[in-house]
C-alpha cells in the first residue's frame, strides 16, 4: 500500500493544479488538508504520514509535535526558512527537512497597492458606490510624502525602487544599516526615532525574532504624525497589537493597512474586524500564481529527489 504524503494548509485548493504531482503519486496517496488544523487534530490528520508538505509558516510543527509523528522521514516547506518548524528536532529524530525557492517582487507590490488604497480610500468609497453612495472622502497623494521603511532587506529595497517612481522621499532603520548601503537602495538612513517621526507612510520589513518582536510600541506609534498610515506585511507580532488597535481607534494614527496578524486565520472576533480605518488582507503578499508554481514545483522534485536517495535542497 502506498505511504501518505500531506499537504496543509491548502486554503484555496491550488496545490494539486500548480505542479505536475502524478510522479510522486506512484509513490504517495496524497492528502491535501484545505482548512487549518492545530493540536490533537493536526496530529491525528499526520499520524500515518510519511511525508509533509507545509506551506510557509502557517502551521507550527514543534518537537512535541514531531515527536507524535513516527512515521514522518520528510518535511518540505515551502521556502528555504521556515520559523514555524523546529529543524533541529526534525533533524534529530531522523526526519529530512528540505525547502523551495521563494516569492519575487510579491510582497513589495502589494505594499504599494495597499498604500494607495489607504491613501485613497478606495475600499470605502467602492463600498460606499455599491450600496448606492458617491464620493464620500478625500484623499491624498503618494507623491511628496515620506516613506519609512523599518528594516531595508530585500523586500524592503524592491519597495523602495517602486515607491521613487510616485516621487516618494524614502527614508530606512535598521540595526546595521550604513549610509552608504541606503544610498544604494534608494533611501536615507536615520535613527530608529526620526525613521517614526518623519513617515507618512511606515512600512515594515524586518523579521519576526526576540528582538524585534514588540518593536513598534506604544510610545513609537505615539511620536508617529497623525496623518501617518503604518503597513505591515512582515509578521504581526513585530507591532504591539493593543498598542495599534488604541491608536487607530482615538485616532493618533490615520489607518493601518495589515496583512499578517499575531494569530492566523484572523479570528472572527478580533476587533481589528471592527475598525473602519484599518485595511485587512489574510496574508496575501506572497500568494500569486507564480509563487504557488514555484513552491509547489519544486516541492515535487523535493519529494522525488527524497526518493531516489539524494535529497536536495535540505535546510540547514
Amino acid at each position: 500500500m502506498p505511504e501518505t504524503l500531506t499537504i496543509l494548509d491548502d486554503y484555496q485548493g491550488v496545490a494539486l493544479e500548480s505542479a505536475d504531482w502524478s510522479a510522486v503519486r506512484d509513490h504517495y496517496d496524497i492528502d491535501v488538508v484545505t482548512e487549518h488544523l492545530e493540536g490533537d487534530e493536526l496530529i491525528e490528520r499526520l499520524r500515518s504520514s510519511a511525508v509533509v508538505v507545509a506551506m510557509r509558516e502557517r502551521t507550527a510543527l514543534s518537537r512535541e509535535t514531531l515527536e507524535q509523528l513516527p512515521q514522518l522521514r520528510l518535511l518540505v516547506t515551502t521556502g528555504m526558512a521556515n520559523a514555524a518548524i523546529d529543524v533541529e528536532a526534525a533533524k534529530a529524530q531522523g526526519i529530512v527537512v528540505s525547502g523551495t525557492g521563494g516569492s519575487g517582487r510579491e510582497v513589495a507590490e502589494l505594499t504599494i497597492g495597499m498604500m494607495i488604497a489607504l491613501a485613497r480610500n478606495i475600499v470605502a468609497e467602492d463600498a460606499a458606490l455599491h450600496a448606492d453612495g458617491w464620493q464620500h472622502t478625500i484623499g491624498t497623494r503618494l507623491e511628496g510624502k515620506t516613506l519609512g521603511l523599518l528594516g531595508f532587506g530585500k523586500q524592503a529595497r524592491w519597495l523602495a525602487e517602486l515607491a521613487t517612481a510616485f516621487r516618494m522621499t524614502i527614508i530606512a532603520w535598521s540595526p546595521s544599516l550604513t549610509n552608504e548601503r541606503a544610498s544604494e537602495g534608494g533611501a536615507s538612513a536615520v535613527t530608529f526615532e526620526k525613521l517614526f517621526t518623519d513617515s507618512d507612510f511606515l512600512s515594515v520589513h524586518v523579521p519576526l525574532t526576540d528582538e524585534t518582536r514588540g518593536l513598534v510600541s506604544a510610545d513609537q506609534l505615539a511620536e508617529m504624525k497623525e496623518t501617518a498610515f503604518l503597513i505591515n506585511t512582515s509578521r504581526g507580532p513585530i507591532v504591539d497589537a493593543e498598542a495599534l488597535m488604541m491608536a487607530l481607534m482615538v485616532d493618533t494614527l490615520q489607518g493601518a493597512a495589515l496583512d499578517v496578524f499575531d494569530v492566523e486565520p484572523l479570528p472572527l472576533k478580533d476587533p481589528l474586524r471592527k475598525l473602519s480605518n484599518v485595511l485587512l488582507l489574510p496574508h496575501l503578499g506572497y500568494v500569486t500564481r507564480e509563487v504557488y508554481e514555484v513552491f509547489y514545483s519544486e516541492a515535487v522534485d523535493d519529494v522525488l529527489a527524497f526518493v531516489a536517495g539524494s535529497p536536495i535542497r535540505t535546510l540547514s
